[in-house]
C-alpha cells in the first residue's frame, strides 16, 4: 500500500468547546484519488472538512497531510501546504470580478500569481470571457468553477470540495462532475462531501459513508453503490453507471 497523501484518525471536533459533531472521525486520500464523503444530512460531513482545513480546531485526533501534522494549524498555513478547500456556500466575491477572485486565491503566493491565472484561463476559457464581470453575474454552475479555479490558484495536491453541485440544475451538475474528473487526471486528489451521491460514486476510487460523526462504512466506491443497505439507507434508488474512476490508482 502506499503512502497516503491525507490520513485522518480519531479526529473530534465542532463549532464550539462543548459541541463534538464530528466524533472520531478516520479517513484517508492517496495520492491522485478521488474519494467521495457521503452519508445523512447531519452526520458532520462538512463539519469534518472543516476540521481537516484549519476552518476549526479539533478537540482531538490526528490530521496528517504529505506526512506532516496539520490538526490545528490556520486555515492559511494548511493552503500553504498545498491543500484547498472549496465551501459550499459564500465561496465567491460577488461584487469583485473574476479576475479579482483569482488574485484573491493568489494571494499566499503572488510570485506565482499571474502564470497562474494564465494556466486556469486556458483550462477554463469561460473564465478568460468573463474575466472582467462581476462575480455575482455568472451562473451557478460557473460561480461553482469559479470557486474551485480560486482553490487552484495554490496548485494544491489536495482539493476539498464541499457539496459542489449544491442547487445547480443537473445539466450543471454533469457538467461539473466532468470538470473535477479532468482535474483529477490533472493530479489533483479530491475529496469530496456531496448531496447526488450516487453521482458522487460513479465519478470516485473509494467513498466513506459518515454517520453520527465517524465513518460507519468505507471501500470502493462501485462497491458501495451497489451495497442494497447502502444504498436504501442513504442513496434510494438503483447504482448510477459508472463514469470513471481512477479505480486502478486506489492505493
Amino acid at each position: 500500500m502506499s503512502l497516503s497523501l491525507l490520513d485522518v484518525a480519531d479526529l473530534r471536533g465542532g463549532y464550539a468547546a462543548a459541541d463534538e459533531i464530528v466524533r472520531g472521525a478516520a479517513l484517508r486520500v492517496g495520492p491522485g484519488e478521488i474519494v467521495a464523503l457521503i452519508g445523512p444530512n447531519g452526520a458532520g460531513k462538512s463539519t469534518l472538512l472543516k476540521l481537516i482545513a484549519g476552518l476549526l480546531r479539533p478537540r482531538a485526533g490526528r490530521v496528517r497531510f504529505k506526512d506532516r501534522e496539520i490538526a490545528g494549524l490556520a486555515a492559511p498555513d494548511v493552503s500553504r501546504l498545498g491543500l484547498s478547500f472549496v465551501p459550499q456556500e459564500r465561496n465567491v466575491f460577488g461584487t469583485m470580478t473574476v479576475a479579482e477572485n483569482l488574485e484573491m486565491g493568489g494571494f499566499l503566493d503572488r510570485a506565482q500569481m499571474r502564470p497562474r491565472m494564465d494556466e486556469l484561463y486556458q483550462r477554463f476559457p469561460m473564465l478568460a470571457e468573463k474575466r472582467r464581470a462581476a462575480a455575482r453575474t455568472l451562473s451557478g454552475g460557473q460561480r461553482q468553477i469559479l470557486a474551485m479555479a480560486m482553490a487552484l490558484m495554490n496548485a494544491p495536491a489536495l482539493l476539498l470540495l464541499d457539496e459542489p453541485t449544491a442547487g445547480l440544475s443537473p445539466r450543471a451538475a454533469e457538467e461539473l462532475f466532468g470538470t473535477i474528473v479532468a482535474l483529477n487526471k490533472d493530479g489533483v486528489a479530491i475529496l469530496m462531501v456531496e448531496q447526488n451521491a450516487l453521482e458522487a460514486l460513479a465519478v470516485s476510487a473509494r467513498a466513506y459513508v459518515l454517520v453520527q460523526g465517524r465513518a460507519e462504512r468505507e471501500g470502493a466506491a462501485d462497491a458501495l453503490a451497489s451495497d442494497p443497505t447502502v444504498r436504501d439507507l442513504f442513496l434510494g434508488g438503483t447504482p448510477a453507471p459508472m463514469l470513471n474512476a481512477n479505480r486502478g490508482d486506489t492505493p
